[in-house]
């Protein structure tokens, strides 16, 4: 395991504030200068939109430097933004590939990684997910990736149940809650079946709600708020954590207790958050990105697993909702907001 993964933060704030304001100023570069420019080209394929990335970004930036390379210095970026249309990611894809790019970053999971695989067979491709790369297609091995393609995974996709678990723990009364999937998502099935294992365990129903669209998901959290089921679990999708402030203030809105994967949703003020560490996905993608630009070939680079999934709660929230947060939940925190 890389010591990247595990280093610590915040002594990276000011340096990742820097990356981010130069990628400001130049990630509209335009094409043709980009074209010939010496330097070589990242395609970034994301699957939102720049501010819901943006954090991302940083980091992803951050490992970049860590390698030596610096956007506007001695790398260009080139972007592609599916803003939340990912039938759009193919056809970007190729875009990015015709370009001319010397490397191809797919970030936020499954869909991006496979558009990204599918658009060549010979330019390496960098991905960032939170499931199991082999179980999805992405990759055949995870410690010699065949072809052109490796990557980070978190945990995200696997600790789906454990969510359900400390969401009980919390509303200790509940009967039922409601669980949010992504209809199009590949570990949607898998997901499902670990939170019906753990729903039978713990003795309480689980109402399934597809969401493939923004919009449709206000009318949930008023279904659970006029006593339908006692809170919402969310699935591990890309698709919920990058609308993390939108689902805090419906949370707060409708005063429903809610647990996703992102902690971009309780620093948001909603209630609990259980997931992979995506700030340091990002950043080893960065790191990857960088090794490649050096010479190495993407059957040389393992998938890097990062193992760290962290648990934030907002005890703030807690409190506004009338619940108690049981202590074994605070001192097992990896962040409690007061």
């Amino acid at each position: 395991m890389s010591e990247s993964i595990s280093r610590q933060l915040t002594s990276r704030t000011t340096r990742r504030d820097a990356l981010g304001w130069l990628g400001v100023m130049t990630a509209g570069i335009p094409s043709a200068l980009a074209q010939s420019s010496a330097n070589p080209i990242v395609g970034y394929l994301g699957p939102e939109s720049p501010r819901l990335f943006a954090t991302r970004l940083a980091y992803f930036r951050e490992g970049l430097a860590e390698s030596g390379y610096h956007e506007g210095r001695n790398v260009i970026l080139e972007f592609r933004w599916a803003e939340g249309h990912y039938d759009r990611l193919p056809g970007l894809a190729r875009q990015l590939v015709e370009h001319g790019v010397k490397v191809l970053v797919a970030p936020g999971g499954a869909p991006v990684a496979l558009a990204a695989k599918s658009a060549t067979p010979t330019i390496p491709v960098i991905f960032e997910m939170g499931g199991d790369p082999v179980a999805l297609g992405v990759v055949d091995n995870l410690a010699r990736p065949p072809g052109n393609v490796t990557g980070i995974s978190s945990l995200s996709v696997d600790v789906s149940r454990k969510r359900l678990e400390f969401l009980r723990d919390v509303v200790r009364k509940a009967t039922a809650f409601t669980v949010i999937i992504n209809p199009t998502s590949p570990t949607a099935r898998s997901q499902l079946r670990s939170l019906n294992e753990a729903a039978e365990s713990l003795g309480v129903e689980l109402q399934v709600s597809p969401v493939a669209r923004q919009e449709e998901f206000e009318p949930i959290f008023a279904s659970v708020f006029s006593g339908r089921t006692s809170g919402i679990v969310f699935t591990s999708d890309p698709y919920f954590a990058n609308r993390s402030q939108l689902l805090a203030e419906l949370a707060l809105r409708y005063k429903v207790p809610a647990i996703t994967q992102s902690r971009d949703f309780v620093l948001c003020g909603g209630l609990l958050s259980y997931g992979g560490d995506f700030t340091q996905s990002h950043l080893q993608a960065g790191i990857y990105t960088g090794e490649v630009l050096k010479g190495k070939s993407p059957k040389d680079l393992p998938v890097q697993l990062v193992t760290k999934v962290e648990f934030f709660i907002n005890a703030k929230t807690a409190g506004l909702l009338g619940l108690i947060i049981p202590p074994s939940l605070l001192s097992g925190a990896d962040t409690v907001i007061e």
